[in-house]
């Protein structure tokens, strides 16, 4: 039984652009400054809870016993054996290095990345930043005839909302315009044509967390999940029916395929796949969906998100009344002549670096990169957006030389920073003016409100680390990170920075919840060993989890 491809009329539009040993660290000085696709996850994802009860109390002496003695028996766990680890511990108010394993090493951090990323944002963009999306135009007013171009101009915002666009032209209508005789140009040109992180993994093509970047985009939801659209699919009627799909937002930017998908009976194994097909904009929903089986959810990639942004404006326009005669151009610089129509302007930054640590979002950090780029070097690219990001790391004590960062989510595989040099830069920013803000975006262990829990919401509970310690994660296949604060049993504040690679087991995070939950449990003067444990609770689920990466990534998993 043929199924059919659900396509709406296209607008033409171009073809898509292609895109050391570690002494004391230093006490904080005043300033004034692979294929590996979301897994659809219906129920709570695994809590990785650490149990406490099997503990070591030891007193603290020579440098085989206390913490360093704790730590070093947690990292024999043997799902580290024949892999790498990097981890140093530091007093956060003297700066005092309290322990240190091969804290030199440079290991893969995968989203521990976007600490150098964020603090650099901040610094160098300030907590107030403001992204601009407008509507603009050269043309000239005969009524409600605007005889002339419209420009949508994006500075990069990776938070508009569908519903944003949708105001941009409700302000077009609301000026008298009903119609525009010339066309409609998406103006991207505040970054360059790259759309893709250097060695970001091809088979990621199509998942969410591997989005192309751009000066204009859309996000589908309040995640801010750019240059996505979400596809979900539920049974069909009776069996053999095509099953029932909901694009979000609505657009006929992309196509649905769903030609390979039926629904069966009751019972039967659930199969169905959503992906879009390399190079377009063609998703294809491929096998089977039982009767009574909870829809399946994707986000999935688009490509070239300028087009998408502008067929999301154009839409919005028709819905207001306002018809554009003209067809639709994208990369094209709007003239500097050109009057404002309507503007949008997103969250500052010190509101948007929250959904971008708590949930992991690579796309912020990448956007954020190349727009620390273009207000330091006049140029919004990787290369120029990385180079500010070193000459500001520079100036905050950390040693360049001993690193390299080739994007600003974590997403390559080709960054490598030592785990002293985190250390060094968590002491450093604490007397940042904006530090506050900064380290309330950070992920905090327990907390169970996913806007404050983060990454870190079903970790370390019921231990002393529980709503204590505030780390960024980081998980790629091989590659586990989570660096942050925590404060000891007897008041002392601790910064910590645990970076684990080559290992092969799924998931090591107990081992670095271990580490954290002794540093939490310990004083100056007893150390109390928590061990590291393999046991997960969780709520039966029938549908498989991938634990190779940053758990926000697998959505729709509650982490």
């Amino acid at each position: 039984m043929s199924r059919p491809v659900i396509r709406a009329q296209r607008r033409t539009l171009p073809t898509p652009r292609t895109p050391r040993a570690v002494g004391a660290l230093r006490a904080p000085r005043t300033r004034r400054t692979r294929r590996t696709t979301s897994i659809a996850i219906l129920a709570i994802a695994l809590a990785c809870t650490l149990t406490w009860s099997s503990t070591t109390t030891t007193v603290a002496g020579p440098s085989d016993t206390g913490l360093k003695g704790a730590i070093d028996t947690i990292l024999t766990d043997s799902r580290l054996d024949g892999g790498a680890a990097g981890v140093v511990v530091a007093d956060a108010t003297t700066g005092e290095t309290l322990y240190q394993r091969d804290g030199s090493d440079r290991l893969m951090p995968a989203s521990n990345t976007k600490l150098p990323t964020s603090v650099a944002a901040m610094a160098l963009l300030g907590p107030d930043y403001r992204y601009r999306t407008d509507a603009l135009t050269t043309g000239s007013r005969n009524g409600s005839v605007l005889r002339g171009d419209l420009y949508l101009r994006g500075t990069g915002d990776p938070t508009t909302l569908a519903a944003d666009y949708d105001e941009l032209a409700a302000q077009v209508a609301d000026s008298g315009i009903k119609r525009i005789t010339g066309r409609l140009i998406a103006d991207d040109t505040r970054f360059d044509t790259q759309r893709l992180g250097r060695s970001w993994a091809a088979d990621d093509e199509s998942s969410y967390y591997s989005a192309q970047i751009s000066a204009l985009t859309v996000a589908p939801d309040t995640d801010y999940d750019s240059g996505t659209v979400i596809v979900q699919a539920a049974p069909g009627a009776e069996p053999g029916a095509a099953p029932e799909l909901t694009l979000t937002p609505r657009t006929d930017y992309v196509d649905l395929d769903m030609r390979g998908a039926t629904t069966v009976p009751a019972g039967q194994p659930k199969t169905l796949t959503i992906e879009r097909l390399h190079g377009s904009n063609t998703i294809s929903i491929t096998g089977n969906i039982p009767l009574g089986a909870n829809a399946t959810k994707e986000w999935v990639t688009v490509w070239e998100p300028t087009g998408y942004a502008a067929a999301v404006f154009a839409d919005a326009l028709t819905a207001h009344g306002v018809r554009i005669t003209g067809p639709t151009h994208l990369g094209r610089p709007t003239p500097k002549n050109a009057k404002p129509l309507a503007t949008h302007t997103s969250m500052p930054l010190k509101e948007l670096i929250r959904p971008f640590m708590k949930l992991s979002n690579n796309m912020h950090a990448e956007a954020l990169t190349k727009t620390i780029g273009y207000e330091t070097a006049g140029k919004g690219t990787w290369s120029a957006g990385l180079a500010g990001i070193s000459n500001y790391l520079k100036k905050e004590g950390m040693n360049t030389a001993t690193l390299r960062q080739v994007d600003g989510s974590g997403l390559s595989r080709m960054n490598n920073i030592p785990a002293a040099e985190f250390a060094k830069l968590l002491l450093a920013v604490r007397t940042a003016p904006w530090y506050a803000d900064w380290y309330a975006s950070l992920p905090v262990a327990c907390a169970p409100d996913r806007a404050t829990g983060g990454t870190l919401r079903s970790r370390m509970c019921k231990t002393p680390a529980a709503l204590n310690a505030r780390a960024k994660t980081g998980t790629l296949t091989g590659a586990s990170a989570l660096s942050g604060y925590v404060t000891d049993a007897g008041g002392r504040e601790l910064v910590y920075s645990i970076v684990l690679n080559n290992h092969l087991a799924a998931s090591i995070k107990s081992v670095e919840d271990a580490i954290v939950t002794t540093l939490a449990s310990s004083t100056k003067t007893t150390t109390t060993l928590v061990r590291p444990t393999t046991q997960r609770a969780a709520t039966p689920t029938t549908e498989p989890t991938d634990t190779t990466l940053e758990c926000s990534w697998r959505k729709p998993a509650l982490c």
